[in-house]
């Protein structure tokens, strides 16, 4: 079994109107059709901060979700294109999902919105991000942001609450409410190819990253040709009891630094940059391969290479992203 910390180691349906306008309008547009290469890979066109024909397209959902013991199971998680990872106050963890080619008939439980999620999201074309509230000096910079907020204050009918949870672990998205449609795979602009692994990578079967309290950790299914994912020791599974299982776990080695903003107890809330460079272990087919990661710009993707230089495919399903830091 192999472990990294945060340091790195070898009554009738209420529907939205503005929120719901806004996508409607945008999937007006059209779906920016994806680039396939020669052997099959697909590239999405976002290694670079620019989309195939400069055309902006329909918006996925990015919803923050709750990730405290209390919120388990959670809602939705296994329908999402794309779960990240990133730590928050007192070394807790977070996810955010984010749908492009189906959207689950409920997600959640939905909680707060963080600085360094506007940065992350950026690499995405104005998407909709669906989360609880956030602290009120945070308000100005998510109302700045290339985005579409929605939150249980600006599209009531979106949410619901569940009388079997106790708050805050109890808000609900509704997706159907926001739009009618998924906005399909060409939205997912985040730089990631889908193709043949590389020749290179070594056998592994279980990969733990640590934050200070909290852990994830991957164990290969052969049977299942998945990553079952467990959380603080725990397996991570659905409302129905199913194991959470990504195709292709990336565990990005990044900066994570302090923030000018605090939770009501005084605790800092981390600053997760995703815009730069680095390493990072990825995770498929049962092996685990050395890659490098780069994104120059915040309204780019992210690319992944080899230490040869050449592209790093990640295998086709859910790809789930945690952020470690680096040393």
């Amino acid at each position: 079994m192999a472990t990294v910390g945060t340091e790195r180691r070898g009554a009738g349906r209420r529907r939205g109107t503005g929120a719901r306008a806004l996508v409607a309008a945008l999937l007006a547009a059209g779906l920016a059709a994806g680039c396939t290469t020669s052997d099959g890979s697909r590239d999405d066109g976002r290694g670079s901060p620019t989309r195939p024909g400069g055309q902006a397209g329909p918006p996925v959902l990015a919803v923050k979700i709750d990730n405290a013991p209390a919120a388990r199971p959670q809602t939705g998680v296994d329908a999402a294109d794309v779960v990240y990872a990133e730590q928050v106050e007192g070394g807790s963890s977070r996810l955010i999902a984010v749908y492009a080619t189906e959207l689950p008939e409920s997600v959640g439980p939905v909680r707060s919105a963080r600085e360094s999620d506007l940065e992350l999201l950026r690499q995405f074309d104005r998407p909709v991000l669906a989360y609880s509230g956030a602290q009120s000096r945070l308000t100005p910079l998510i109302e700045q942001a290339p985005l579409q907020a929605v939150t249980p204050e600006s599209e009531p009918g979106a949410y619901t609450r569940d009388a079997g949870r106790s708050a805050p672990h109890n808000l609900y998205l509704r997706p159907e409410r926001l739009m009618d449609v998924p906005p399909g795979e060409a939205a997912l602009t985040t730089g990631f190819r889908f193709g043949r692994p590389p020749a290179d990578g070594e056998p592994r079967n279980e990969l733990t990253v640590r934050y200070p309290a909290a852990r994830f950790t991957f164990t290969w299914s052969g049977a299942r040709d998945r990553w079952l994912v467990s959380m603080d020791g725990a397996p991570a599974l659905t409302p129905g009891g199913e194991r959470l299982a990504p195709a292709t776990v990336v565990v990005q080695y990044v900066t994570v630094r302090g923030s000018g903003f605090r939770d009501f107890l005084g605790n800092n809330t981390p600053y997760t940059e995703t815009v730069g460079s680095g390493e990072a272990t990825v995770l498929r087919g049962g092996r685990a391969y050395e890659a490098n990661w780069e994104r120059p710009a915040a309204e780019g993707g992210t690319s992944f290479s080899t230490g040869s230089g050449e592209a790093m495919n990640f295998a086709r399903g859910q790809v789930w992203v945690v952020y470690a830091k680096t040393p």
